[in-house]
């Protein structure tokens, strides 16, 4: 519980606004004016949900009261993502000075096999439909976030999503989402019911400003409510209460109704999947940079990626190169291209057998050895997989499949197929309060066109498409009843003189820790402030393996904003890269900047997208 929980202060609030600018050092002004504030900051991706964050701080709760409230919001309003999806955090405890993980990510159900899915003639699970589903995280990982480190009651942080699933204005980019995917929807009753409320209309979908409603979500969220508030009418605590309502909803009445209604189109989640389901709380990885500790989540997502580009990159004079130039391209292109190449052969669930070699992935000494791979004149196209067991001390005992590795078989479809699915939607929650607590989440996961679980206006999560089903592909990564899939979600969160220095996040699939490993650069060694880093010009790669739909990759693709110049697009042809352009490099980052010498935040946000902060 914080201080002054009495005392509401009058709230000026500061609005994040949204474009592009392409900017060559740290003074360059942005298009968006830099959050300051004092007592408390909460950034995400829709302006309602930012405020349903602001509301938690009003009444006296912390940072993780205000990203619960947020999730709830942004799951109801179906920003990239529902209640039936997958949640991952970091979180800086004040209290122990430490930063500790929450996985909250959903298993693959029973039944799920390999064989399953060979016998249907698929290569990967599907990227849509009941079948991609896993069990929902969502749920449980805001439960046991707020029963362990919040201070407010479920009722009290689940009251702006309740308000929405009322009712609410829908923007624009859910309905387009809507009406682009329509003839997806009509495959599934409930969620041609919910979503197409103008059916037979040559415009099915909701219109902007039209008020959207989900009354069965709206019933689902209550009888968690209902739950906690008679376990405390019965004499239980804060903390018992609320884990009341985790068991309703995955043992419960809820449970039943949602696992009829996945049954229903055909699902194979049972209610043992959902009773055996649970959220871990967990000690993160993490790295140092240049003295700097970089925490991310362990390698059941992707965020060891980053740690190892850090790892390697540690070893060049980054800032001597300039920003953005040819050489800087080419040399953090080729060092994405091994540490995704790791990710894309030895990450996976680290709960299931075989064990990952995540020591020895993360070893500085590897960093070192990798690096002699690098090729200065061109780009390596056969990037492969490094061996990091010796640097553990132990033998590989998947050479056999490494030695055949390869990504030809993989190669991108005609079309720019491969883009979208690398550039896959979420959202991210970026929470701070003068307490000391700090949030940095990328939740995701059952975003539309999904199927909507009979009568509960639960979405199910698509993230069965991230395992693979051969083990030569990723020997960790093959998809098992209970077990989860390597996903792409990946909050960072960094330490600088045992205090939080930056808390950060990005919307976007793949080329999420291609985006933060150049924001935290654009930081760290081109002394840009957080809305300058927010809003530079990222680029992105395409060699690495997609977590999605087919996994196409596509080597020696370079993405480039458009207004690099034209001696860098030149000499970067040279190098052998295959280069577009886009106005936006990124998906939308959310920053927060801790000012340790003055006591304030300072939040960032993307330029463009629905992404906004409020902060007092």
């Amino acid at each position: 519980m914080i201080s002054g929980r009495e005392t509401i202060f009058p709230l000026s609030f500061v609005f994040l606004l949204m474009g592009m600018i392409m900017m060559s050092s740290g003074q360059q002004k942005t298009e968006k004016p830099i959050l300051h504030g004092k007592h408390w900051v909460a950034i995400t991706g829709k302006p309602l949900a930012a405020t349903a964050g602001a509301l938690m701080f009003m009444k006296g709760g912390n940072a993780v009261d205000a990203a619960c409230a947020m999730l709830a919001a942004v799951c109801t309003m179906h920003d990239v993502l529902t209640w039936g999806g997958e949640t991952q955090a970091l979180i800086y405890n004040p209290l122990t000075k430490k930063v500790i993980a929450i996985n909250a990510l959903g298993v693959a159900p029973s039944g799920a096999t390999p064989e399953f899915f060979k016998k249907k003639g698929l290569r990967y699970p599907p990227a849509d439909g009941p079948l991609s589903a896993i069990t929902p995280g969502t749920p449980g990982g805001l439960m046991v976030m707020l029963a362990e480190f919040g201070t407010l009651s479920l009722k009290e942080v689940l009251a702006p999503a309740i308000q929405m699933a009322e009712g609410y204005p829908i923007e624009q980019e859910t309905v387009d989402r809507i009406e682009n995917n329509k003839n997806k929807i009509k495959q599934w009753s409930h969620s041609k019911r919910i979503f197409l409320t103008h059916p037979g209309e040559t415009h099915e979908a909701p219109w902007p400003g039209e008020v959207f409603s989900q009354p069965e979500l709206k019933e689902t969220l209550l009888k968690l409510v209902d739950a906690e508030q008679k376990a405390l009418a019965a004499g239980k605590n804060r903390r018992e209460a609320i884990y009341a309502a985790y068991d309703r909803f995955y043992r419960g009445d809820i449970a039943r109704e949602f696992v009829r209604g996945c049954q229903e189109e055909g699902a194979l989640i049972t209610l043992e999947d959902l009773d055996k389901w649970q959220v871990y709380i967990e000690e993160p990885v993490m790295t140092t940079y240049r003295g700097i500790e970089v925490y991310k989540l362990n390698c059941w997502v992707q965020g060891p990626v980053m740690l190892q580009a850090l790892n390697m990159l540690e070893n060049f004079d980054l800032k001597a190169m300039g920003y953005n130039s040819a050489k800087y391209i080419h040399t953090l292109y080729q060092v994405m291209n091994l540490a995704f190449a790791d990710r894309d052969f030895y990450y996976g669930d680290p709960y299931f057998p075989p064990e990952e070699p995540i020591k020895g992935l993360l070893s500085k000494e590897y960093a070192r050895e990798r690096i002699k791979l690098i090729n200065w004149e061109v780009n390596d196209h056969e990037a492969k997989p490094g061996d990091p067991y010796p640097f553990e001390g132990k033998k590989n005992p998947f050479l056999h499949y490494l030695q055949k590795w390869s990504n030809k078989p993989f190669l991108e479809k005609k079309g720019d197929e491969e883009t979208k699915s690398f550039w896959q939607g979420t959202t991210s929650i970026q929470a701070a309060d003068a307490q000391g607590w700090v949030v940095s989440m990328t939740p995701s996961g059952g975003w539309i066109p999904c199927v909507i679980a009979g009568r509960t206006g639960i979405g199910l999560s698509q993230r069965a498409q991230s395992f693979v089903l051969n083990e030569e592909e990723n020997p960790f990564n093959v998809i098992a009843p209970g077990k989860r899939p390597r996903a792409t979600l990946t909050p960072g969160l960094a330490l600088k003189d045992g205090r939080p220095f930056l808390s950060f996040a990005v919307q976007g699939g793949d080329t999420q820790d291609q985006n933060l490993l150049q924001f935290f650069l654009n930081v760290v060694e081109f002394g840009m402030n957080v809305q300058q880093a927010c809003e530079a010009a990222n680029f992105t790669s395409y060699q690495m393996r997609s977590s999605f739909d087919q996994h196409e990759c596509s080597p020696g693709k370079l993405e480039l904003n458009e207004k690099i110049p034209a001696e860098v697009r030149e000499a970067l042809s040279r190098m052998g890269y295959r280069i577009s352009f886009k106005r936006y490099t990124s998906g939308p980052i959310n920053a927060i900047y801790f000012d340790q010498k003055n006591g304030t935040f300072w939040g960032g946000s993307s330029n463009y997208g629905d992404d906004y902060g409020v902060v007092w």
